[in-house]
């Protein structure tokens, strides 16, 4: 195996190294994130060539069987090149998670939100060089199920705030279990305010979570989101 193997060593350091630039995806300064962009498109290129080596060493292997062709070591070669560029590419990178199955102490959970803070704040860029709505749905889940720490949780309930006052994008109303998580006075705070402001689209969405937040035994299900949207809530009851 090549000499890089041990970056596969799941630390914060690690994590520095193979995505850390991708903070300036959500930097204010648009020169910031034009660099990262270029950046990214970059990661993808190289991700792309690697998985490209890794389906024609897989072809070419082939006829060696599944037990000789996880012997070979051009194949595995390949195969390790293709994982290492994924992790330092987005989407690919945050997928997956940690081995003890602790998101909150994970290293890789600041890159999770990243992702997700990233989309909330700049969604045309996000959906032009890293569309992954189902990472998307992915993540949220994760994070809504994870046990955080204050600052992870006020990180949190600020996307939540971001989410509400804009126009719905796919996979949005999952965000109503990260407020179930973090549910908090201050994060009711945001919400009445967003509910009272003139805004169709916050008045909408924030109130559909504090109404959720009132009757933590709703499911919070398509049915249940579109009679809210239809004005229908009363019926629901």
């Amino acid at each position: 195996m090549d000499s890089g193997a041990g970056i596969d060593a799941d630390d914060a350091c690690v994590w520095t190294e193979r995505l850390g630039w991708a903070f300036g995806l959500i930097a204010e300064d648009p020169v910031a994130r034009g660099a990262a962009l270029i950046h990214l498109a970059e990661a993808q290129r190289k991700a792309a060539d690697a998985l490209a080596r890794y389906n024609e060493m897989w072809l070419l292997t082939r006829p060696l069987g599944t037990d000789e062709r996880y012997r070979e070591p051009a194949f595995l070669r390949a195969r390790w090149r293709h994982g290492q560029a994924q992790k330092r590419s987005l989407p690919d990178g945050v997928w997956g998670g940690p081995a003890n199955g602790d998101l909150a102490t994970w290293p890789g959970l600041p890159y999770v939100l990243l992702f997700l803070e990233w989309e909330a704040r700049y969604p045309l860029e996000w959906t032009q060089h890293a569309k992954a709505w189902g990472t998307k749905q992915s993540l949220i889940r994760k994070v809504a199920r994870a046990r955080h720490e204050e600052a992870t949780k006020a990180k949190l309930t600020d996307l939540v705030e971001v989410i509400v006052h804009r126009a719905y994008r796919c996979k949005d109303r999952e965000y109503v279990r990260v407020a179930r998580a973090v549910d908090s006075a201050d994060l009711r705070h945001r919400l009445e305010r967003a509910a009272d402001s003139d805004s169709p689209w916050a008045r909408c969405h924030a109130g559909y979570v504090l109404w959720l937040l009132d009757r933590p035994d709703l499911p919070n299900t398509r049915r249940v989101w579109r009679s809210w949207v239809a004005g229908g809530a009363a019926s629901l009851l």
